[in-house]
């Protein structure tokens, strides 16, 4: 058997400063460190991170007073962070800044008087931190969606969640714009999710199936797993060699990898472990050179 590695893979600039910055607040303050929900969206990353002290918590009422919490990288909305001052917490904004370009075009073309329609899932955190920021509308591409009963003249922007299917946005957006045709349509997406599924049709030249490791909860690696599927190959989502299924594996000669933005190397380099190919290839892809800068609280 042969391995076939996507590239690029693995942690976004987002989620690096995220884990660092909660991490680094654990330095400087001291466990526990409260996140309002999880920093990023895969299991080993946040116990990890409660190992060290942090708290993870789905209510602020849940944080008692005074102390610190960090926001999550999925980004937050506005009334999380007026809560959090009627309790007396410290707050640290670990939103990824991608997400918060977003929650400013949304105050912008807002107060241009511009209809703002998301293109995102309903259920993602990072929908509802956007939504909260404006009123706009929801468009999720997953669905039959019917869109907003405006006139075709209306000044509509268009915003996305930044963890979509490209094709999927593209298609969204191009029914959108038929129907809203002075529509400002904004290509959110980021750089992380454009590339990594870029690299997995590449990947699927290669490879006789595919293993996305990461959460399933993580909009960016189920995203990664649809990428694959769409070429016609086998295509699992697990998070660590002890979720491989020996079935999955039964004459399968090239297995391809790839793993989401939320995802750590030790977890990959795991399950290359436990398949024990003859040989292992990195194929070609664009290098990521993103840094973002840390909160102003802790530079």
């Amino acid at each position: 058997m042969e391995v076939y590695l996507a590239s690029p893979r693995g942690f976004c600039a987002g989620v690096v400063r995220a884990v660092d910055v909660v991490e680094l607040v654990l330095k400087q303050a001291g466990a526990p460190v409260y996140v309002r929900h999880q920093i990023v969206h895969n299991p080993y990353v946040v116990r990890s991170l409660e190992d060290k002290g942090a708290v993870t918590v789905e209510d602020l009422d849940d944080v008692p007073r005074d102390s610190v919490v960090v926001f999550s990288a999925h980004g937050s909305p506005p009334e999380d962070y007026a809560k959090a001052k009627e309790r007396g917490l410290r707050v640290i904004d670990a939103t990824c800044p991608l997400v918060t370009k977003v929650h400013n075009e949304a105050k912008k073309y807002s107060e241009q008087g511009r209809k703002v329609i998301l293109v995102g899932h309903r259920d993602h955190a990072e929908v509802r931190g956007t939504m909260g920021q404006a009123p706009m509308a929801l468009v999720d591409d997953r669905e039959e969606f019917e869109l907003p009963d405006w006139k075709d003249e209306t000044p509509v922007a268009v915003l996305t969640q930044t963890t979509l299917s490209v094709d999927d946005t593209q298609k969204a957006s191009e029914a959108i714009s038929e129907r809203f045709p002075n529509a400002i349509i904004r290509n959110d997406l980021c750089y992380a999710t454009t590339n990594r599924q870029a690299a997995v049709k590449q990947l699927a030249k290669h490879v006789d199936m595919v293993l996305v490791i990461g959460s399933r909860s993580s909009s960016n690696c189920n995203r990664l797993r649809e990428v694959a599927e769409g070429y016609g190959l086998p295509a699992y989502m697990i998070n660590g060699p002890e979720e491989l299924d020996p079935q999955w594996l039964e004459g399968i000669e090239r297995v391809g990898i790839t793993s989401g933005a939320s995802t750590p190397e030790i977890l990959e380099e795991r399950v290359i472990q436990a398949l024990k190919p003859a040989r292992v290839v990195v194929l070609p892809g664009p290098q990521e050179d993103v840094k973002f800068t840390l909160p102003k609280e802790l530079r």
